[in-house]
């Protein structure tokens, strides 16, 4: 195992006005936690019950999780595809503390007839050691997917291919979003439903809760733009859609301003090189106005976390690239809100060269009160922390 310390890195404030004097600068510490393959996905979550949020990885062939706080490794399951495995969900579905864990494989990314994995990893009661992969049905493509709560206390695991079955760049059959429901005995067959069927070149999702009642909502990101996916009623399947944006869109998380009007974070087109901000319309079921282009000029946009980092009531957006399609230096950025409204923005470099991003994600991981990054990544071939040290 391999610990880097990185020398602390100070954000530069731009000269902007009395805005930017009331907003503290994010200041971190990067940790490089292990040397990987690739790192496909990445979620922080407790896998032990100790209370502490480890860090679970769906690497090139391999799926493991690091144990808080020595980071120590646990490879889970390996080699269950023979092609790359592509994505992973991990989450407390039933109370206990533990994370349950699905994971998605034998990722062919042009190929749309038969390619494809889904799991469901079943633990033993010594989590540090290998656990069963019950494989489940799947569509072609399989690319992202996401533990979802559901009715009740029950969640469903979400899963969303790239492509539709068949479809050659965007064109052809649309992609279906399909809704598994795990039976008492995980072993036995799952059942599973589609949300929806009509959008193409779909990269990235996110569960989100914008109404009364306890059931999360869809985001999702398209050749089509972000759509909104609502629950209708307790039947697999039923959902609701409504169109938020028209631009081609690959990543997506949401986020509160220092006003408190809600907003969503893009990136555009799907690899792109836009970081964009679109705010919630005054009339429910219209489109969301654009806000901010707050980055033109990213080399493969691939992931984004929205936290408030800073601990100022509001969130701020943190965009990494790879720079692997369209080369270049990759990097991450964070991008904070200095008004209530959103109009001006502060951009801090967080990393360049060192970290290739091609996932990341945002959570408390020393138990400080304060959300920390972890950011996997392809070309550098690292997992790397970035441990929030804000004043």
């Amino acid at each position: 195992m391999r610990h880097t310390l990185w020398s602390l890195l100070l954000a530069v404030v731009p000269s902007i006005g009395t805005a930017a004097d009331s907003v503290p600068e994010f200041q971190w510490r990067a940790v490089e936690i292990d040397k990987i393959s690739i790192g496909y996905g990445v979620q922080l979550t407790d896998v032990d019950g100790d209370g502490k949020t480890d860090i679970v990885l769906a690497d090139q062939k391999t799926f493991q999780w690091y144990e808080n706080p020595s980071w120590t490794k646990h490879i889970i399951a390996k080699d269950l595809t023979v092609r790359d495995n592509v994505c992973i969900t991990a989450r407390d579905i039933d109370g206990d503390g533990k994370c349950e864990i699905a994971v998605g494989g034998q990722w062919n990314y042009r190929e749309s007839n038969k390619d494809g994995a889904v799991f469901y990893l079943i633990p033993p009661d010594d989590r540090t050691q290998p656990w069963t992969a019950k494989q489940l049905h799947n569509d072609p493509s399989t690319h992202r997917m996401h533990w979802v709560k559901g009715p009740g206390d029950d969640f469903r695991l979400i899963v969303k291919p790239l492509r539709g079955r068949g479809s050659v760049d965007g064109d052809g059959p649309g992609l279906r979003v399909l809704e598994y429901i795990m039976p008492k005995n995980p072993q036995d067959e799952w059942t599973f439903a589609v949300v929806c069927d009509f959008l193409h070149l779909s990269h990235n999702f996110h569960p989100v809760n914008w109404d009364d009642d306890p059931e999360e909502e869809l985001i999702i990101a398209a050749k089509e733009g972000v759509w909104h996916f609502d629950r209708q009623s307790d039947k697999p399947g039923d959902w609701k859609a409504t169109q938020l944006t028209e631009q081609f869109a690959g990543e997506i998380r949401d986020g509160k301003l220092p006003g408190g009007k809600r907003f969503i974070a893009t990136v555009e087109p799907k690899h792109g090189s836009v970081c964009a901000v679109y705010v919630e319309p005054e009339t429910p079921g219209e489109l969301w106005p654009a806000l901010k282009v707050l980055d033109n000029e990213l080399k493969d946009g691939h992931a984004l976390a929205v936290a408030d980092f800073l601990n100022v009531g509001s969130d701020q957006i943190v965009v990494g690239w790879r720079a692997m399609n369209d080369p270049g230096v990759p990097g991450i950025k964070m991008f904070t809100p200095l008004d209530k409204d959103g109009t001006q923005w502060r951009d801090t470099r967080i990393s360049a060269d060192e970290v290739a991003v091609e996932d990341l994600k945002a959570a408390d991981l020393n138990g400080d009160g304060k959300v920390d990054i972890a950011a996997a990544a392809r070309q550098t071939k690292n997992l790397t922390v970035f441990f929030n040290e804000a004043k």
